[in-house]
């Protein structure tokens, strides 16, 4: 496998992933109530999914934020953080507070 393909495969797999079908661009949104309501949307309708709908959308959000690492914008990677605790409360699983 070349060295650029081997960069970007997990590009390939938000792109393509068989799991969800995400709206174009979700992980560059600004809007984290937008960016969990499209993630919770895109798994309740997936028929080849293979964990719950929160588990599913949950792992492809995190995928997404630790497979951009380095390169992944502060003010973004902050966007997504909130997008988890969006999800969290949409799908009603609140964090507990320590």
């Amino acid at each position: 496998m070349a060295t650029a393909t081997k960069k970007r495969w997990s590009q390939n797999v938000t792109k393509k992933s068989n799991a969800l079908d995400l709206d174009e661009g979700v992980f560059t949104w600004k809007n984290p109530k937008r960016i969990a309501t499209s993630l919770k949307r895109s798994a309740e309708h997936s028929k080849r999914r293979k964990a719950g709908a929160f588990q599913s959308a949950m792992s492809m959000l995190n995928f997404y934020v630790n497979r951009g690492g380095k390169d992944l914008p502060k003010t973004q990677k902050a966007v997504l953080e909130r997008a988890k605790d969006e999800l969290r409360a949409q799908f009603g699983h609140e964090r507990k507070q320590d």
